[in-house]
């Protein structure tokens, strides 16, 4: 059994620790209510709008938005992946990075597959193996609309310039602050809703439809790349506020049983005191 003293300075240790991961995770709550209420309000405009968009695609073929709606061989892959700058998240980045990799494995086997990183996590383990055109780590440190559309402006210039036949983005869906969803979504070419008599609309164009297309189409797509990082910010502090929480249970069990451990220790060191003295009385006596 350890000595005193080391267990003293394991609980002390502990207890450091503890005070550090309920203090990260009292952060990240607060962080994750922002970041919640951001995207919560987002989301209803960007599916509606992306919902438009792809109800407007089938009637542009061949038109303006063309260049964002034809079907290419796809030879060259371009995957987005979005993580975070920052670990102690649990799995939050690791699952990005495996969809990832699988999907270059299994999906995309002899094309061409590079990346974009959005996140350190991504720049820096992806990176190691795999061609990463760029990142943009930085958005983290302001992250809003401008910010965000050049992104989305620097994918658009690479599919319209033939660089890339097919632009996916892969992150983390915020469901709730316990539950993240890796999703994958084809960023471009925008794939047209299939239409029936029963979903189909009669759309009236003013002033002109190119001029819809022209100003309709690069807005939704800043818009849904906007979405999805909005939705991995907040689904990140989710993931490390519930790592935290789960950390910081592990820390408090672990004290607990250091503590009774001592305990232990230090009356099993009193009793053989005790007997010591006695031992030493009754030799006396004698």
């Amino acid at each position: 059994m350890a000595n005193l003293k080391e267990i003293r300075n394991r609980i002390v240790s502990v207890s450091s620790t503890m005070q550090i991961t309920s203090a990260m995770k009292m952060v990240s709550a607060a962080k994750l209510k922002k970041a919640q209420d951001a995207i919560t309000a987002m989301r209803p405009y960007a599916n509606k709008l992306s919902e438009l968009l792809q109800n407007f695609s089938g009637s542009i073929d061949g038109e303006t938005g063309s260049k964002y709606t034809d079907k290419r061989d796809v030879k060259n892959v371009l995957i987005v992946a979005i993580t975070s700058n920052r670990g102690l998240c649990g799995a939050f980045n690791t699952n990005i990075i495996k969809h990832c990799l699988s999907m270059e494995k299994d999906h995309y086997m002899g094309q061409q597959v590079d990346f974009i990183s959005i996140g350190k996590k991504a720049h820096d383990l992806i990176g190691k193996r795999h061609n990463v055109i760029s990142d943009h780590s930085e958005i983290y440190d302001e992250l809003n609309f401008n910010n965000a559309a050049e992104i989305a402006e620097e994918l658009m210039q690479l599919y319209t310039k033939g660089t890339y036949d097919k632009i996916e983005i892969v992150y983390n869906k915020f469901k709730n602050a316990a539950t993240q969803i890796v999703t994958t979504e084809q960023f471009l070419p925008i794939v047209p809703m299939e239409q029936d008599s029963s979903t189909s609309a009669d759309y009236i164009f003013e002033p002109a439809k190119a001029a819809i297309v022209e100003q309709l189409i690069p807005k939704s797509l800043k818009t849904q790349l906007f979405k999805a990082i909005r939705d991995s910010f907040a689904s990140e502090h989710g993931a490390r506020m519930t790592a935290m929480h789960k950390a910081t249970d592990n820390a408090t069990e672990l004290r607990d049983q250091l503590k009774l451990t001592y305990n232990q220790a230090r009356q099993a060191a009193i009793t053989n005191e005790i007997l010591e003295i006695v031992g030493g009385a009754e030799a006396l006596n004698n």
